[in-house]
């Protein structure tokens, strides 16, 4: 039996590529339930809502409870509404209805960014340049700097938009998803299992192992979605251990 109580997974680029899953990953994680190892899924997507994320694994034959399933736009929703802030959003259109039901007016404004894809013109970004000008809390749904896109090319995700946002007003963003801490703790809490006893599966080194790790997880990295050769010698400490996709990596939890 492995020594592992808990499995965080990243879904794009390690349990599905556009419509597709990556062969063996469905197998894989059916091979970590019937152990009895947790299993959370934790995606830093922000095009696809949550009802819509469960729609299309189901598709792909991989049944996934919406609370198996952690976004950043969720978190960012209770965090708005615990603080009563009105949502000020630059994300893709679909993603809205994360966050319908919302005040639509108040004392204070919050700035949430996510992936808007062709939102992120010229007249967006000084829209919401000039919103942190006049005093919106900055909440970011996570700091990539790619994904890899259905064409099977790299994309540029939100990261380096929040990053010019974040140069333009001077102000740094609060993260919501991966790498923050908090998000990789909430999905342990809500399977009851300890960080030490848990490990995150990603092909992003920065936001999925570098940040589970930071946050007292294991981390492996796959070489599959937007890995690059060399990649774990971008951070350090290096991943637990590397791994050639997600069925090879839940080999080596069996075999540790």
């Amino acid at each position: 039996m492995a020594a592992f109580r808990g499995a965080l997974l990243d879904l794009g680029g390690v349990v599905y590529v556009g419509d597709a899953p990556l062969p063996g990953a469905i197998e894989a994680i059916d091979r970590l339930r019937k152990a009895g190892i947790g299993v959370r899924f934790l995606t830093n997507t922000t095009r696809t809502p949550h009802r819509g994320l469960c729609r299309n694994l189901a598709r792909m034959g991989l049944v996934v409870e919406e609370d198996e399933l952690f976004t950043p736009a969720l978190a960012a929703r209770r965090l708005l509404a615990e603080r009563g802030h009105v949502a000020r959003l630059l994300v893709a259109p679909a993603l809205e209805e994360d966050f319908e039901g919302l005040p639509l007016s108040g004392q204070s404004t919050a700035l949430v960014i996510g992936d808007a894809g062709d939102g992120f013109t010229y007249e967006a970004l000084n829209s919401a340049f000039r919103a942190l000008e006049d005093g919106a809390e900055f909440l970011a749904l996570g700091y990539n700097r790619s994904f890899r896109d259905e064409d099977g090319g790299l994309s540029l995700d939100a990261g380096p938009f929040v990053a010019a946002l974040e140069f333009a007003s001077r102000r740094k963003a609060t993260v919501i998803g991966k790498p923050e801490p908090g998000f990789f703790h909430a999905a342990l809490a809500s399977m009851g299992c300890a960080a030490r006893d848990a490990l995150m599966i990603g092909d992003d080194v920065e936001s999925d192992v570098a940040g589970a790790m930071a946050a007292g997880l294991s981390g492996i990295l796959v070489r599959t979605g937007k890995y690059q050769p060399g990649a774990e010698g971008h951070i350090d400490p290096p991943p637990t251990h590397v791994a050639d996709d997600l069925a090879a990596a839940v080999d080596w939890i069996f075999a540790h």
